[in-house]
């Protein structure tokens, strides 16, 4: 995806292209959450990754048609905007069903592999740890595919037929799905979890000035026989009290029965709200994965791409921390977790907030990193331009970020999908991916403040990132100040994560999958 920002170069100016990818990148996260609330509720998760799959594909094919209209025009655009009239609808429509057709299998394509898994038992629940860390493995491959074979493709045989590979590889990856439908373990669709959170909190503020029991076991709750197949019971907590009015029976009128919500659908509210900090505390790491997309691309414009007799496309710089990926995720799946589970006794080597906060902490020192290669890069620039540093130096920073991710990323999807109430497994495992979201649109909304309010404090009214020429801007200010952000956001990470309560499991019914 982050070569699409060279791509996008043709019809839009520098910081407008960075724009558009991010925006693009961000809805299609945000998206997430329609996959994941529609394969809880509505569809099951493979019907939802089959019909989601279909607009993809159908978004690929549509940019492949414009990119062929366009096949002859080479040069860049240096304005604003250089698309207008139909080419624009069909640009943007496009990217829409793109995104939406992408969002919607990212949302429930984890989950169902992860559903696969019975976590009951202690070798199951490893194994679902092991299953994120293999998930996010393939996707590095094939992101590693993506940034080398198709960049090769499309730089030398046109955008074209690097679109088109890339549709002709989303069906074939939709068709072997749809073959293994008669193989895979379903889940049970669930109530709306829109309408049991709602429940819960309509009901604690309407019994606002009830009184709580001082026994929890008076809280309202029904056995196992009336419970949903997709239910499981979730044991009181005593964070959140006042959600516990929701559970408190009451009597509406003489002639009507008591009413009350269950102390499992109260826990399951508990158990959201506690993610939320988690959730904006990882935001801000993604709003600096979205500059080694965009702008590190542009800065590998701008470099010598030769190591050696090799020669690097500038879009395929992002193949720099795809390949620690591929390298050091075997490596943490079969040296590192048994070595550190060996030293603090847990089944997974560290906790999965644990495992986050290291990523948080290394993608501080890849901003860093970033803001100096950055200055050496311009100086060299402006002091010789027909002899700029190597391509190789950002390969600091990218491989920095590359091993933040593969904690950050694998962590929070595991924490999301094993925290999260059986029948909202897709919706909050997408919430990890809803990181991303915020965080591509953050960047966007950083950028459009940086060059407002720099373009009024320099002398020059030129923003740090607004000029045509990378080595007038001022990037390496932008890159310290996410650094600085960074370290903030760490801090406030800590306080979160220290104060966060796993929750206990309780065995589920072996009536709860169905094939």
């Amino acid at each position: 995806m982050s070569s699409m920002v060279l791509y996008f170069h043709i019809f839009f100016n520098i910081s407008t292209s960075a724009n558009i990818l991010t925006n693009f990148l961000g809805s299609t996260f945000l998206l997430t959450i329609v996959g994941g609330f529609i394969s809880d509720t509505y569809l099951s998760r493979l019907h939802t990754c089959l019909i989601f799959g279909f607009l993809e594909i159908t978004g690929l094919l549509m940019i492949t048609i414009q990119a062929n209209s366009k096949k002859s025009q080479t040069e860049v655009c240096n304005v604003s905007r250089c698309v207008e009239g139909g080419d624009a609808v069909v640009f943007y429509t496009s990217l829409c069903i793109l995104a939406l057709g992408c969002g919607g299998v990212k949302g429930s394509i984890a989950a169902l592999g992860a559903d696969q898994f019975d976590r009951n038992d202690p070798d199951g629940g490893t194994a679902v740890a092991s299953y994120f860390n293999y998930y996010q493995f393939s996707t590095s491959i094939g992101s590693l595919v993506g940034v080398t074979a198709v960049v090769w493709i499309a730089l030398n045989k046109g955008w074209q037929w690097a679109f088109f590979t890339g549709l002709v590889t989303a069906f074939i990856g939709f068709a072997t799905l749809a073959l293994g439908k008669p193989f895979y373990l379903l889940q049970p669709l669930a109530t709306s979890p829109i309408v049991r959170i709602s429940q819960v909190i309509i009901t604690a503020i309407r019994t606002r000035n009830t009184n709580l029991p001082e026994n929890c076991n008076e809280l309202y709750e029904i056995d196992d026989k009336e419970r949903e197949a997709s239910r499981e019971y979730i044991a009181h907590t005593k964070q959140f009290r006042f959600l516990d009015k929701a559970a408190v029976l009451r009597v509406v009128t003489s002639t009507q029965p008591q009413r009350a919500c269950t102390v499992t659908q109260v826990e399951e509210v508990k158990i959201l709200v506690r993610m939320l900090p988690i959730i904006a505390s990882t935001i801000i790491m993604n709003t600096c994965l979205a500059q080694l997309q965009t702008f590190s691309v542009i800065q590998g414009h701008h470099m010598e791409p030769h190591l050696g007799t090799w020669k690097i496309p500038t879009p395929s710089i992002t193949v720099i921390p795809l390949i620690f990926m591929v390298i050091l995720l075997p490596l943490y799946e079969f040296f590192f977790i048994p070595f550190a589970r060996d030293i603090t006794g847990h089944p997974n080597g560290v906790t999965q907030l644990q495992r986050v906060g290291i990523g948080l902490f290394l993608s501080i020192i890849s901003m860093g990193i970033a803001g100096l290669v950055e200055v050496k890069r311009r100086d060299q620039a402006l002091k010789n331009p027909l002899e700029p540093i190597s391509v190789f130096w950002l390969s600091f920073q990218y491989g920095v970020f590359g091993v933040a991710d593969m904690f950050a990323m694998v962590g929070l999807m595991e924490f999301f999908y094993k925290e999260a109430p059986s029948g909202m497994r897709s919706l909050a495992t997408s919430f990890a991916l809803l990181s991303l979201s915020f965080g591509n649109f953050l960047s966007t909304v950083f950028v459009n403040i940086v060059n407002a309010i720099s373009e009024k404090a320099t002398a020059n009214k030129r923003g740090w990132l607004q000029g045509g020429d990378l080595n007038h801007n001022k990037l390496d200010y932008f890159y310290w100040f996410l650094a600085i952000l960074s370290a903030l956001n760490f801090a406030n990470y800590l306080y979160w994560a220290s104060w966060y309560k796993y929750r206990s499991y309780v065995k589920e019914s072996d009536d709860n999958l169905y094939r």
